[in-house]
């Protein structure tokens, strides 16, 4: 009987773990298949999408700064007791995260595609961008195991936190590859004038 339960638990991060790997891999068969555009694109008043997308990530930053410290806290991991209040929170900034990281998905996807080898005028893609659309491919199967991961109450202990580590970890990485480079190289982006 012990055997059963534990695959039968095993079978709640399995499944998750390879329907991401789907969506991850069907994510960037439409980044490569897409032709870019910007039609159907805002830049919020920015001077193009990736200064918008610069700044939406790094609030996206924030908020995953904020999910890793409040999980450490409601897992009683920084030593005090967590407040009531403390959940909400929690599920509100994680909430907030997702809504933007979907933002910028679709604007990464839908105007850029995903960028592999050469670009139509015929410039070798860059290493950081094909890192980055790979890793962004990646994202977009992580929210998936992530989501199975909080909604299952049959997976093992272990699961949440690993789900959790892992889309925190590719977030910071995403983030890292794109909106720290892009302030880094360009400057903190400006409004459209």
């Amino acid at each position: 009987m012990a055997d059963t339960t534990a695959e039968k638990s095993m079978a709640i991060p399995l499944t998750a773990f390879g329907v991401g790997a789907v969506v991850a891999l069907l994510v960037g068969v439409f980044g490569r298949v897409h032709d870019p555009t910007l039609n159907g694109t805002t830049t919020l008043g920015y001077s193009t999408v990736l200064a918008m997308k610069t700044v939406v990530a790094t609030a996206i930053g924030v908020l995953v700064v904020v999910q890793l410290i409040t999980a450490l806290w409601i897992y009683g991991k920084l030593g005090t007791r967590a407040p009531s209040w403390l959940g909400t929170v929690h599920r509100t900034t994680g909430g907030t995260a997702l809504v933007l990281v979907l933002f910028v998905a679709y604007h990464c996807l839908w105007s850029l595609g995903l960028e592999v080898g050469r670009l139509p005028d015929g410039e070798k893609v860059s290493t950081r961008t094909l890192v980055h659309g790979l890793l962004g491919c990646a994202v977009m199967g992580a929210i998936v195991v992530k989501i199975v991961a909080v909604r299952s109450r049959r997976a093992p202990g272990w699961f949440l936190p690993v789900a959790g580590g892992l889309l925190f970890t590719l977030l910071v990485l995403a983030i890292l590859t794109s909106a720290a480079w892009y302030i880094t190289t360009k400057g903190w982006p400006s409004q459209a004038g």
